[in-house]
C-alpha cells in the first residue's frame, strides 16, 4: 500500500493540472485574477507580491511539482524572463527578479485564503471557458 502524501500544497492548486492549455495571451488575465487574492501578509517586508508567489506555485504544479518544496525549486530555476512575465519584481537590473525562497513559498501557501484563491482561479476558468465556447461557437 502506497504511502499517504505529506504535501502540504492545497489541493484546489492540484486541480489546475486538469485545465486546458494555457496561451500566453491567458497569463494576464491569471494574474489579475489572482490579484484579487487577499494578502494575508504585513505589509512591511513583502518582497515578492501575492500574484507573482501564486503564479509561480501554479505553474510548478502545472510542470508537476508535488510539494512546497518542488514548488520552491521550480521557481529557483525558472529564468529571469519567466520570473518576469509572472509578474515578479526586478530590484536589481542587472539581474532581474528573483524568485521566492522556500520559506517564502510556504508561508504564504500556508496562510492564504483558499476559498479566495479557489474563486479566483475558477473565475478565471470560467472566463476561458466563456471564451472558448464564444470562439468555437463563431467559428462554426
Amino acid at each position: 500500500m502506497p504511502a499517504c502524501s505529506s504535501s502540504l500544497i492545497p489541493r484546489f492548486l492540484a486541480q489546475l493540472t486538469d485545465a486546458a492549455s494555457t496561451a500566453p495571451d491567458d497569463l494576464p488575465s491569471l494574474l489579475t485574477c489572482l490579484a484579487q487574492v487577499p494578502d494575508p501578509r504585513r505589509h512591511q517586508g513583502r518582497r515578492h507580491p501575492l500574484a507573482f508567489v501564486l503564479s509561480l506555485a501554479a505553474c510548478a504544479v502545472l510542470a508537476g511539482a508535488k510539494s512546497l518544496a518542488a514548488i520552491a525549486e521550480w521557481a529557483a530555476d525558472a529564468p529571469p524572463h519567466v520570473l518576469a512575465r509572472l509578474g515578479g519584481p526586478c530590484r536589481e537590473p542587472d539581474r532581474g527578479p528573483i524568485a521566492p525562497a522556500e520559506a517564502t513559498v510556504r508561508r504564504v501557501l500556508q496562510c492564504i485564503d483558499g476559498d479566495a484563491l479557489d474563486r479566483a482561479v475558477g473565475s478565471w476558468l470560467a472566463e476561458r471557458e466563456r471564451t472558448a465556447v464564444t470562439d468555437f461557437g463563431s467559428s462554426g
